[in-house]
Order: structure tokens, then sequence, then C-alpha cells
């Protein structure tokens, strides 16, 4: 292709009955997008609700090699419109990427826009700074520090543990960046929490519920890095289970309890829907079993795929399959030098995993694959999987619900194109309209 335009244009072509938002909205995401100074934001000071780098940096550089993104952050997410393609409303977390052919700024007129190699191709739109943002506990630590919002507000984000047990080379999933994300906050001096106290998670939950007068907050996701160990003296279930407990005895059904966790036994598992989680996230990350043992050295060395898989069909048991959502990292499946080397291939793989679970009446997700810089897979793949597997991948995705009569997952808001607001990646875009 001669640009990136005319890469995105043939696609949109080519699957037509893949909507247009959806194909571009997966190509900022795999690749990120470059803001000039005038639309970063004033951090926690100003109107626009900032990045919160909430788990994982979701960026295309560290933050030194930043610029002023790295001093002023660019907003958690932006909302297309309009433009050549006639876009419908389109909610796309931030990544920053200072290469990227796309670039937010403003035209003559002053108005922000979304420019791909130069033109302009849609209206952009920032999330206001939520009035809950602007208090703070009583110990001076902000809301969004405790319990940033994404998906324009719909979730809560509580990463409750900032590291990960899996640890080093020989354990760490070669595409996360939870770890150095914790590093690079700590050395840049900003505040991160390493491990949330359950009274300052329910301070700044008091102030959202206080300040939420839209009730536009409807689910909130606990998680955090895996726990091989102990934290604070209690394994995974308990560790994280003891949040849920404490928020839904302070604001019972106030929200969608869920938990991004690893796949545990039925046990464990059972602990969690008693502490008060109705939805559970045992993120499986890729299929093709080569291909997990290489990415995922420390969740095939202590569970081991099989296993994994086991587990996470036993949870169905105690959530009802439709509760058990588990995610992968789509476009992980072609990184050089181990993944497939074609689309055909690697679509394959990808959807042999979800005939598994979906004709079992488990409907995974998916998170679409940022290469951050400092993973192993991100250094080798600095552009990410092509984007053409990830548009077919949201034709297999909805083609695979559709035959086995599966809706779009609970607690991710409404679907289908201009209504979604689940920002990481496109599947809720792609799928019927439904307001929650």
């Amino acid at each position: 292709m001669e640009s990136r335009t005319d890469l995105v244009e043939d696609l949109m072509s080519r699957f037509p009955h893949v909507p247009r938002e959806a194909v571009l909205k997966e190509d900022l995401l795999r690749g990120g997008l470059a803001f000039d100074d005038a639309a970063l934001t004033d951090n926690e000071h100003g109107d626009v609700k900032p990045k919160s780098y909430f788990i994982f940096s979701f960026d295309h550089r560290t933050l030194p090699e930043l610029g002023t993104a790295a001093l002023r952050r660019p907003p958690e997410e932006i909302v297309l419109t309009g433009g050549p393609y006639e876009l419908r409303r389109t909610v796309v977390s931030v990544r920053t990427n200072p290469s990227s052919p796309y670039r937010v700024g403003t035209d003559s007129d002053g108005r922000l826009r979304l420019f791909l190699d130069g033109r302009p191709i849609a209206d952009v739109g920032l999330p206001p700074m939520p009035a809950y943002y602007r208090h703070t506990l009583a110990n001076g630590k902000s809301v969004m520090e405790v319990a940033p919002t994404i998906q324009w507000g719909y979730l809560i984000y509580l990463t409750a543990f900032r590291v990960c047990q899996y640890f080093g080379a020989k354990e760490e999933c070669q595409y996360c960046d939870i770890n150095h994300n914790w590093r690079q906050h700590k050395q840049a001096g900003r505040p991160y929490t390493g491990v949330k106290p359950v009274d300052e998670v329910l301070e700044a939950l008091e102030i959202i519920n206080r300040h939420d007068t839209d009730r536009a907050s409807q689910a909130y996701t606990l998680t955090g890095g895996s726990i091989t160990s102990q934290v604070g003296g209690l394994a995974e279930a308990d560790f994280y289970g003891q949040y849920a407990q404490a928020i839904e005895e302070r604001f019972p059904g106030r929200w969608i309890g869920k938990v991004v966790a690893q796949a545990l036994p039925r046990a464990d598992v059972q602990r969690f829907h008693d502490y008060g989680i109705r939805i559970y996230h045992p993120n499986y990350e890729v299929w093709d079993k080569r291909l997990f043992e290489l990415y995922c050295p420390g969740k095939e060395r202590y569970v081991g795929r099989e296993e994994w898989h086991r587990r996470i069909l036993d949870s169905a048991e105690v959530f009802g399959p439709r509760n058990v959502i588990p995610n992968f990292v789509a476009g992980v499946e072609m990184a050089a030098p181990h993944g497939f080397t074609s689309v055909d291939e690697a679509i394959d793989s990808t959807a042999e995993g979800l005939e598994y679970f979906m004709s079992r009446g488990i409907t995974p997700r998916f998170t679409t694959w940022c290469p951050e810089p400092t993973t192993p897979l991100g250094r080798t793949n600095p552009q990410g999987a092509p984007l053409e597997y990830h548009v077919r991948l949201l034709e297999v995705y909805r083609a695979t619900m559709d035959a086995h009569g599966l809706s779009s997952p609970p607690g991710y808001g409404p679907a289908g194109p201009g209504r979604a607001v689940f920002s990481v990646s496109s599947f809720m875009d792609t799928l019927p309209a439904t307001d929650s």
C-alpha cells in the first residue's frame, strides 16, 4: 500500500460488513497516535480527563521518549465522529506514538481533529474532567490514582496490586509491561501506589458515588498482577476478594463487580463469587499451545495451558457461562519470531479458541495488542500485527457468536457502532446494538 490511508480504505472496501469505525479504531489501537501540544491535557488541573496509566503503559514509547506528552498527559480516551468516513461516535483508548501517521491537532478553524497522513478524517472529542477527579482523599491522594475511570466513565478500574509476581524473563508474559510501567512511574516521581489499601479504595469510591450524579459509572474491575505466593499474607483469591467484600458491604448493588485474575481452582473461584464478584475474567491470553508456552512462561510453569482452560470451564459452573469472560491479547499470534507468518493461519488459530469457548456458552473478549517497547515482543515487533488480522478477527468473532446464539457479554456497557464505550478493542463496536 502507498500510505496508511490506502491500507485503511482498502480494508474498509474489502470488509464492508465490518463497521468502518471498527477498522479505524483497530488501526489506532495497534499503532497509536501522536498529539500536538495543544491537544494534551493540563493533567489533573484542567478540564480534560488525563490518561491514568491504570495498569499497563499502552504507549509505543517509554515516558522519557514521549517529550511534552510525558509532562502533560494525553487524554485517557478520545471520541471520533464525522469526517470523510462519516464516523458514528467511536470511543478509542489513547496509545501514544509520536511516530504515528495519526495525529490529533487543531485545524485552521481551531477545531480539534484527527489527521491521517496529513488529512483531517474525524472530529475529536475529549473526555471531560469528572467532578470526582477534582476531590482528594483525606491523605491527599487523588481519585485518579486510587480509582480511575475508563470507557468514557462506565468502568472504575481498581488496580489493587500494581506489579506482578511472574517476574523476569523466565516468568513474565512476553507482551506485558506491568512491571516496567510500575518502575517508570516511580522513576519519574509520579504517585503510583503499589498495593492500594482497602480503606483508600472505599474512600475514593465514596467520592465517586457522591459526585457521579448521572450514574455514568456502572461497573468496577478489580485487578493487578498475578499472585503466585501472597500479598499482605493473602493468596490471590482472598487478596482481591477482600476489596470486593468491602465494596459490596459499603455499596451493595451500586456497581457490577468484576475481577481479572488467574484461572484459579474452583474453591477459590467460589470465594470470589461469595465475596460479591459477579463477572470473572480468567484471561487465556493466546490460544495456540506453542505460543502460550513461549509467551506466558510463568503461567505455563505454575498452572499450564490445559489446566488453565479446565479451570475456565469449571468457573462457568460457579458464575454461569455468560459471566465468565476470558480475555486474549489479539495480535500476539503474529509476533515474530515465533508467531504465525500468515493472517490465514493466525485467524484459524484464534477462531479455534473462540469456537472452543463459545460452543460452551463462554464469550471471550479481547484487547488489541499494543507493542510496548520494553517488552520482548514489543521490541521485536514495533509495528504490531497486520491490520488485516484485526479486521478479520472482528469478522470471525461476530460469526462465531452468531453461530452459537450468543449476545454481547454483560458488564461492558452498550454495544453497536456509534454506541459502544469499550475502548481497548472494537468487538463491542461490531456487535448488534444494545443498551447495556
